[in-house]
């Protein structure tokens, strides 16, 4: 009641200072003359239950949008359960049961069961929630309406009884003003008697006053009957927000069970179950204690052929074409007649050969003296320039790159150099058995006198100005050779036949025993 009171007096004080006035609605309904149009006094409550009307309207568009995403989520929940395809395919990698598969059952059927909660969640709200709050908005309407027919009702009586009001007073005044100025002329028409006139205006105030009275009491019903109508409202939300808060709570509750329930069978199985009864059913797993294979121990066919072991292998120094300095690296001669060069000592760092030279192909040149100062000896390729490869491409002579011919310009000859007298001829007999021919030195002549010693050597630089210019180059080794220096990557490994030691072409020294019919020399 308080309530309903305290409504009604914030209602008369806003109407009040609307109209800027004090007094009473009552004595404002007689008083005021205003158009039928504008005396509305419901229509303050019509607005404010317009506006309820919408809010309402929100609140079910919300729980609509609520059990839409619920189904949404059944449904997806549901597609997602679908992912998991038991029994697995490869059912023979797997326990069959009381392992990773009995765990992947259950997540199946407890997915579908938490898509089942947020389904029901969704169906509650749409046939609950946003049915009652439907239900309230039509009644919202319905009250409005209401007000509409009856207040409204009576206000537009009372507009019109004021209208009749205002003309039977004007005409009353209009009669009292012809009595005094003219009371001839009544005579005529005794309705214009003001005594008459004034009787009239008595009985249509008075039906005034009995219609503004009804008004007033309709205003005042309806006001208390809008007051418990809104509280109706409130409640109505409350228990719409309630009903949902219930089941939503019921819906989480039930799916982290299940979610508690899946957490505990997943960590229930030991990590290693399944190896073991794997490891226990099949027989293709290896032994822990199997031993590691030895690369020492490997066997293949030919692995012991005398074609693939190294004649001679070890360390030499080649003279390089543009720089005039040796540089040292490792070499392998082989069965097959080819003097191989790596760029080191190791398979594996250096598998394939940088520098080869086919031996049959080539003249050996005699090794120097052993009064000389450095060990070094000679290797002349053919003028074709077959037998000489760098990097597995066979190369073509100098001389027919350059266009040149003849002995002087086509042959091609390599500079050998090794650390030792006893190395070289190591190296030397054994590449000299490969060879197509090779040169021996002959017994020396001590002739003395300058002319004979300017015959012996025309044509040729001394000996101590060759040693001199080494020594200048590379100072006897090209251990120090620095490491900075520039390479012609083509023709690294080259070096022109005028540039090397002489051409022995033309004065080849026939192998004892001559030559077999692959090109090997026969055995002396």
């Amino acid at each position: 009641m308080n309530d309903t009171g305290s409504i009604s007096r914030a209602t008369s004080l806003s109407r009040a200072s609307k109209h800027g006035s004090t007094i009473s609605r009552s004595q404002s309904l007689i008083k005021k003359n205003i158009a039928p149009h504008d005396l509305r006094p419901s229509d303050v409550l019509i607005e404010r239950f317009v506006a309820w009307k919408a809010i309402v309207k929100q609140l079910i568009a919300y729980f609509e949008g609520i059990a839409d995403i619920e189904n949404n989520t059944a449904r997806e929940l549901t597609k997602l359960g679908a992912v998991i395809q038991v029994p697995f395919k490869a059912g023979n990698q797997f326990l069959g049961e009381g392992g990773m598969q009995d765990i992947y059952y259950s997540v199946r059927d407890k997915t579908r069961v938490i898509a089942d909660q947020h389904a029901n969640l969704g169906r509650t709200i749409d046939s609950s929630i946003v049915q009652h709050l439907d239900k309230l908005r039509a009644e919202i309407k319905a009250h409005i309406k209401n007000i509409q027919n009856d207040t409204g009702k009576l206000a537009t009586t009372v507009a019109k009884e004021r209208e009749l009001s205002t003309s039977l007073i004007s005409g009353l005044a209009s009669s009292i003003s012809t009595f005094k100025n003219t009371p001839l002329s009544l005579s005529s028409t005794p309705k214009n008697d003001p005594y008459v006139a004034n009787t009239c205006v008595v009985q249509q105030l008075r039906k005034q006053v009995h219609s503004e009275n009804l008004l007033q009491k309709s205003i005042i019903i309806t006001q208390a009957n809008s007051a418990h109508f809104e509280e109706g409202i409130v409640r109505a939300i409350q228990s719409a927000w309630q009903t949902y808060n219930e089941w939503q709570a019921r819906m989480v509750s039930s799916v982290s069970e299940t979610q508690n329930v899946l957490a505990t069978q997943m960590a229930a199985l030991a990590p290693d179950r399944e190896w073991l009864a794997f490891s226990a059913r099949t027989d293709h797993l290896l032994d822990p204690d199997t031993p590691l294979r030895n690369t020492e121990t490997i066997m293949y066919p030919a692995k012991d052929d005398p074609s693939v072991q190294p004649v001679h292998t070890g360390m030499m120094e080649r003279k390089k074409r543009f720089t005039r300095t040796y540089r040292e690296a490792y070499y392998v001669l082989t069965p097959a007649g080819f003097l191989h060069e790596f760029t080191s000592s190791d398979p594996a760092v250096a598998p394939t050969p940088v520098f080869s030279l086919f031996l049959p192909a080539c003249t050996l040149g005699p090794p120097s003296a052993a009064s000389g100062k450095s060990h070094k000896f000679h290797i002349e390729g053919r003028k074709d320039g077959t037998g000489t490869t760098k990097s597995g491409s066979l190369r073509r002579t100098l001389g027919s790159l350059s266009g040149r011919s003849g002995a002087g310009g086509s042959d091609r000859a390599w500079s050998f150099r090794t650390r030792s007298r006893e190395d070289m001829m190591e190296w030397w007999n054994d590449i000299r058995m490969l060879c197509a021919r090779y040169l021996v030195a002959s017994e020396s002549i001590e002739r003395s006198g300058p002319v004979e010693a300017a015959v012996r050597a025309a044509g040729y630089r001394s000996e101590e100005e060759e040693e001199e210019e080494e020594g200048e180059t590379d100072e006897g080794s090209s251990v120090e050779e620095s490491e900075g220096e520039e390479e012609d990557d083509d023709d690294l490994y080259e070096e022109a036949a005028e540039d090397g030691p002489p051409s022995y072409s033309h004065n080849h020294t026939q192998v004892p025993g001559g030559l077999g019919e692959n090109g090997y020399p026969v055995s002396k």
